[in-house]
């Protein structure tokens, strides 16, 4: 009853189109019997209509009151939704492995459905992060069946967001570890845990061997955790299984996706995007000024949704914008619609100049500038792409740019408006006093009252011999950063800050070329930012001429 009501003020509250099936029918707990005798339980809302098409979520975050809403919540608007816990979670029988499971899973609920009396003979999934994964696991292989999928923060493959540059993204991998293992506690003494703020958590950021972090966090150690940090190297065999981006163009299902500009797999997410539009799938996606987790992402993911399930389950189009593509435009920008992502812009190469300063114009000769990173005292991670939404996102990045580990370069006060929409990228010419070490580049608005505002950023992690070095020892590091789209305003500045490192959001570099899961010596570093003609150090902008 409670689940049903607050399905009802959910509906309101997103705006969703009026209700179809205002009977739903709550059938808990059924069994599903995999291939290999593995029970996974599944939940049925059922409208009370004649025929209905089915959506389908498999979620390893259960299927408790927040489910129920949204289960409640898709059924009254005229579909059969069936929600089933992944293997080892919730009552599901077997051992989470994350990835490793979901296609012959998934292929064995498909299996289940058609022999339901209820079923009509076609079927969607819609699902945030994970959820999203098990789509793509499952999709190549569904048939026709299969109508529509909804995709919000989640890609194809996480393997590149968990080694993101080359680098470990702990800050999410770990957070997500101690999330899942999480949900096996008591509820009340889940909250105690959350309201001293996950010390066990904490800890498990700031140690080292990574190989024990899991046990810090949680513990106990986590076998996949473990996994992934042997299994880091990015041809390795452990991988080719739980990635499903090979195979993504032969979905022929109409794909909806929704994101936000600061989610930890917006460019996976985007590079899907990209292979569905040039094999002619004609993706429908959506990008707003959204965090993974956060409230809003979650709001427009139901609206967009049910909209694209309602066109491509039920035949009805209404609901559905004419631009395939709309993205917000930060910094005031707003909405904008777009025929395709990325828009036609013109790549401007902004130099870093001696003197702090940012300025298209090509650097006079100088000297380069240092700074020294210590793995001991890491550079700290401020906001940007994170998992958890309270901590993710746009912060005043002052207090970050005051130490003496992070060097800034700043524009001249913008006499007319510059719009930056599209993908962003940096060469940074580096000379570093030890062969291993990583480049930070985030690009920020700084206001009229100097507060520094990111927009996005990215890091890479140099081994020798990766990326080409001068006769004199300087690297140029190539740095791929977030995608964006943002609106810098008159009488503002850009800024670009170059650093070490983001920790705990990247593990940090320990500087001796250690293994990932089991170095703890730390050698400190000094690094020279190279700025002059035969060194030039840019950040590319996809600038726009502004509307």
């Amino acid at each position: 009853m409670i689940s049903a009501l607050a399905a009802g003020l959910a509906a309101r509250l997103l705006r969703l189109p009026r209700e179809r099936g205002r009977r739903i029918v709550h059938r808990a707990g059924l069994r599903v019997r995999a291939r290999d005798g593995v029970k996974l339980l599944t939940d049925h809302y059922a409208p009370d209509l004649p025929a209905a098409p089915t959506v389908l979520i498999r979620t390893p975050y259960g299927r408790g009151l927040p489910t129920r809403i949204l289960g409640r919540l898709l059924a009254g608007q005229g579909f059969h939704v069936v929600v089933q816990s992944c293997r080892g979670t919730f009552g599901s029988g077997g051992v989470f492995e994350p990835f490793a499971h979901e296609r012959a899973d998934g292929l064995d609920t498909v299996d289940w459905l058609r022999r339901q009396r209820w079923y009509t003979g076609g079927f969607g999934m819609f699902g945030i992060s994970y959820q999203g994964f098990v789509q793509w696991a499952l999709a190549p292989d569904a048939g026709p069946d299969l109508r529509a999928m909804v995709a919000v923060a989640a890609a194809s493959t996480s393997r590149d967001s968990t080694y993101a540059g080359g680098a470990f993204s702990l800050d999410s991998v770990l957070t997500w570890v101690e999330l899942i293992q999480a949900q096996r506690v008591p509820w009340l003494a889940r909250q105690v845990e959350l309201k001293r703020g996950q010390p066990g958590l904490v800890a498990g950021l700031a140690h080292l061997p990574l190989a024990e972090a899991d046990r810090i966090a949680t513990g106990a150690p986590v076998p996949f955790f473990q996994d992934w940090l042997r299994h880091h190297r990015p041809r390795a065999a452990y991988w080719r299984d739980r990635v499903f981006d090979t195979r993504i163009t032969e979905v022929a299902a109409p794909v909806g996706m929704v994101t936000g500009w600061h989610d930890i797999f917006l460019p996976a997410q985007l590079a899907d995007y990209a292979r569905l539009r040039t094999a002619g799938r004609g993706p429908y996606l959506t990008v707003g000024p959204w965090t993974h987790g956060s409230p809003g992402l979650f709001a427009a993911a139901v609206r967009e949704g049910v909209a694209w399930l309602r066109a491509h389950l039920a035949g009805e189009p209404a609901g559905l914008r004419a631009a395939p593509v709309r993205v917000h435009v930060g910094g005031g920008g707003g909405w904008r619609d777009l025929p395709r992502w990325p828009p036609p812009a013109t790549p401007v190469a902004w130099h870093l100049q001696p003197g702090g300063g940012l300025d298209p114009a090509v650097p006079p000769p100088s000297t380069p500038d240092r700074f020294r990173y210590d793995p001991a005292d890491p550079t700290p991670s401020s906001g940007g792409p994170l998992l958890v939404a309270q901590r993710a996102g746009t912060v005043d990045n002052r207090a970050l740019e005051a130490r003496p580990d992070v060097l800034t370069y700043t524009s001249a006060v913008l006499r007319v408006p510059v719009e930056v929409i599209g993908p962003v990228a940096a060469e940074i010419r580096v000379r570093g006093e030890l062969p291993y070490f990583d480049v930070f580049v985030r690009l920020c608005d700084v206001d009229r009252r100097g507060r520094s505002r990111n927009v996005c950023d990215g890091l890479v992690r140099v081994v020798p011999d990766l990326f080409p070095t001068s006769d004199d020892g300087v690297v140029a590091v190539p740095v791929t950063l977030w995608p964006t789209a943002y609106r810098f305003a008159t009488g503002h500045r850009l800024r670009v800050q170059v650093s070490g490192g983001a920790h705990p959001r990247y593990a940090r570099n320990p500087g001796t070329g250690e293994p990932l899961g089991t170095a703890v010596v730390l050698r400190a570093g000094d690094r020279e930012i190279h700025h002059d003609p035969e060194h030039p150090s840019v950040v590319l902008l996809p600038i726009l001429e502004p509307r």
